[in-house]
């Protein structure tokens, strides 16, 4: 496991565009209008704007979105000074965070300067360039002066966030533990195993929040900070204590708290055992924690514990504050990042755990029903609601304590804003993924004498999402498994034209024969057809061997579909069956049918593809909105094709009444509902987000999807194949690994649900 994902690591960084960001244009450049415009001449008055008006220079261009990530690269996550230039993959890391997080845009900033003073010239010359900055992965104790300096003398909202993130995280996690002990935080004694940057910003942070400085003892690795030692910085000395201890050992007796930002294993299960009554232990230490989880319970049982790790409960994960706290700032224009804003933070998020769990975030970690209590008292990543949730409460406290440039009045429309920008409806690849996760079935992959099979097949296999069948010549998929050094040890390969599967072609061929004896196919093709991946597959399916069939990577569609049809056949009560694309764009998916199958489609076949196609997108717990697409608005046109899809409409309104779909309509007013309601207000789908599009034809719907797939960067996930009696579906032909390890998950889906 480990040795696949450093290679995949890797793999990751290198393959490709190397890094992880980019920079995209916002605005056209496809004309030499627009060249200028974005150029000289079109530039010149924005910029004298800027020059008369300096506040300006937010309307004109990004930098009210844009924030540095500026390191030197001296204490780089555990890995400690290894340079700029090797921390800069953390720091793109840390960019990609922004933006999936919180559409915030990053330029990292690598600096070659250990000299605080000097680094500090350094970020204070390039400061105009952003909206604000994010320190990160400068060593203690230097990083206390260059972020309290350029605090004092930039205008923008700055944090060192190893300093500021585990503390705001920790804190929000110790007032949950707080309420579900029925503990005070001004009672509580605080040992802090400890002294470096995220040490003393929490301590100093559960101080503002309430804890006794008199009841806080903190260890550095020569002991206690005590007062009767000489060998204390400034950073240190205002936690020295004058209690009677001087070791970690001693320091615990009775404490109600362990902080631990150290090393792994520093408390010993016989250190847990002298703590007091229901102890909190957060030990951060990352990737191993200054105790284990394992061992703290079975020390103490009434522990309530968190660690750094996302394998255990109550993962303190920075990622939970950084985006969100500078997108409220940024979207205020706070001149700083305060205490006030850092406790808003916390707060948010110790509210967001004590709130029913989104089904999402249930199935994105594999549970049935996370609730707020011992084992969940900090939220998840994935939960959805943090940027709805912690950026207002920033910004907020920004403009309570005084220093948000740009107060917010309308706070419903600017949660409603956080949400568009970050596409909230679309939680589709996380569910697929869970959702395979929890029960993975035994997919057939019918083409894999190919290395993007395979990889595919070691990447949803090694996240448990599928119980690979390799279908094809076993030497040459060994082959390729040894060459690419896949890790696929174990998995199941099957040869259908091996002696060993002589026995098993005969009883398929049997069975295949009884079915179609009547349809024009003798014994003796039945028998051919058998030696055949795309006839052994799906009757793999048929005998219930396997739970589904993925096939049609090195074969066209018809050639694919018709052995599936031969072997499995439709579901009985359908007479068709149906193909479907789903465009996931950043506002949710978009299920687009009959794309694959169909030519030209009657009336019944029109109302079946809607039918299916209605049941297929539940199946991925979307409930579909449907239009069905025309060149004609509700009559406007009266031919063949148009008259087709109206007739369709009025049947399903009677035979279907709780099911949303109207037609036949433009694309364009599907799609626009201010079009809609100014033009068609009686629509059954006005006020109604359509997320399913049927189309009159095959060529319109062929045409569509593969327009789409080429002009946008949205993805496609498809062909889904609907209407069979059991999960079969068909890859494009030349499909890269995303796209196979995507319908990998649909087949699972759909084997789970039949």
């Amino acid at each position: 496991m480990d040795k696949l994902f450093r290679k995949d690591a890797f793999n990751y960084h290198a393959l490709g565009r190397p890094g992880k960001i980019e920079v995209i244009p916002t605005k056209p450049y496809s004309t030499q209008r627009d060249l200028s415009l974005a150029y000289t001449p079109g530039v010149a008055d924005p910029c004298l704007a800027i020059e008369k008006t300096p506040e300006d220079v937010y309307k004109y261009t990004a930098k009210g979105n844009l924030v540095a990530v500026i390191s030197n690269g001296t204490a780089v996550l555990g890995l400690g000074d290894i340079g700029p230039e090797a921390g800069k993959p953390v720091m793109e890391g840390k960019g990609l965070l922004f933006k999936v997080f919180a559409d915030v845009d990053v330029f990292d900033i690598e600096v070659n300067e250990k000299d605080p003073d000097k680094f500090i010239e350094v970020v204070k010359a390039i400061a105009p360039t952003f909206g604000g900055i994010n320190l990160e992965d400068i060593k203690a104790p230097e990083c206390f002066e260059i972020e309290t300096q350029l605090k004092e003398e930039l205008d923008i909202p700055l944090m060192h966030d190893d300093q500021h993130g585990t503390a705001i995280i920790s804190s929000a996690g110790l007032l949950n533990a707080l309420r579900i002990l029925d503990k005070k935080i001004e009672d509580l004694h605080i040992v802090v195993s400890g002294a470096g940057a995220a040490a003393i910003s929490c301590t100093k942070l559960y101080m503002a929040l309430g804890a006794k400085k008199e009841n806080i003892v903190m260890v550095d690795s020569h002991g206690v900070i005590h007062k009767d030692r000489t060998d204390l910085n400034k950073t240190k000395i205002p936690f020295a204590t004058d209690h009677p201890v001087h070791t970690l050992q001693e320091a615990v007796i009775g404490a109600d708290m362990f902080l631990g930002l150290s090393v792994g294993g520093m408390l010993t299960k016989e250190m847990m055992k002298t703590m007091a009554p229901n102890p909190i232990v957060f030990a951060l230490a990352n990737p191993v924690p200054e105790i284990s989880f394992e061992d703290a319970m079975e020390a103490r049982p009434d522990t309530l514990m968190a660690t750094g790790r996302s394998d255990y409960p109550n993962q303190i994960n920075n990622v939970l504050g950084f985006p969100f706290i500078f997108r409220g700032a940024l979207d205020v224009r706070a001149v700083t990042i305060n205490d006030e804003m850092k406790l808003a933070a916390a707060k948010a998020l110790a509210y967001l755990a004590q709130q029913t769990v989104p089904e999402e975030v249930n199935m994105a970690y594999g549970v049935h029903n996370l609730k707020f209590g011992r084992d969940y008292i900090i939220p998840k990543p994935t939960d959805p609601r943090l940027i709805e949730t912690v950026a207002p409460a920033v910004a907020k406290a920004a403009i309570d304590s005084g220093v948000a440039r740009e107060p917010i009045s309308d706070w419903p429309a600017y949660k409603e804003a956080l949400r568009k920008r970050m596409g909230l409806s679309n939680p589709l690849k996380r569910q697929m993924k869970s959702t395979a996760k929890r029960n993975p079935k035994r997919i057939v992959l019918a083409d894999a004498e190919n290395y993007n099979v395979l990889k595919a097949a070691e990447i949803a296999h090694n996240e448990k999402m599928v119980i690979p069948i390799l279908l094809g010549n076993k030497k040459k998929i060994e082959k390729i498994i040894a060459d690419n050094e896949l890790e696929l040890e174990g998995i199941e390969i099957i040869d259908p034209t091996s002696k060993e599967e002589t026995v098993r072609r005969k009883e398929f061929a049997e069975i295949l024969y009884k079915k179609r004896q009547r349809r024009g196919m003798t014994l003796a093709s039945a028998r051919d057809n058998m030696l055949q991946s795309n006839y052994f597959g799906p009757m793999l399916v048929e005998t219930e061997v396997a739970d589904g069939v993925l096939a049609g990577l090195t074969r066209n569609y018809p050639s694919t579909i018709r052995p599936a049809l031969h072997v499995i056949g439709r579901k009985p009560d359908n007479k068709i069956v149906s193909g479907m694309y789903i465009l996931n764009t950043k506002e949710g998916p978009l299920f687009l049918s009959d794309t694959t199958v169909n030519v030209n489609p009657g009336v019944e076949e029109l109302k079946e593809i809607t039918l299916q196609t209605a049941e297929a997108v539940r199946q991925f717990k979307v409930e579909p909105v449907i239009s069905l697409l025309s060149y004609s608005n509700f009559g406007s046109v009266s031919d063949g094709d148009c008259s087709h899809l109206r007739e369709v409409a009025n049947i399903l309104h009677k035979e279907h009444p709780d099911l949303l779909v109207d037609g036949e309509m433009q694309a364009n007013v599907a799609l626009n509902q201010e079009l809609m309601k100014q033009n068609f207000p009686f629509s059954k789908v006005l006020g109604k987000k359509v997320n399913t599009l049927i189309f009159p034809n095959l060529a319109a719907a062929n045409i569509a999807y593969k327009l789409l797939g080429e002009l946008t960067d949205f993805e496609l996930i498809g062909p889904i194949l609907n209407g069979m009696n059991k999960p079969v579906h068909v890859l494009q032909m030349s499909s890269s690994v995303n796209e196979i390890v995507n319908m990998i998950l649909v087949a699972v889906a759909d084997a789970q649900t039949k």
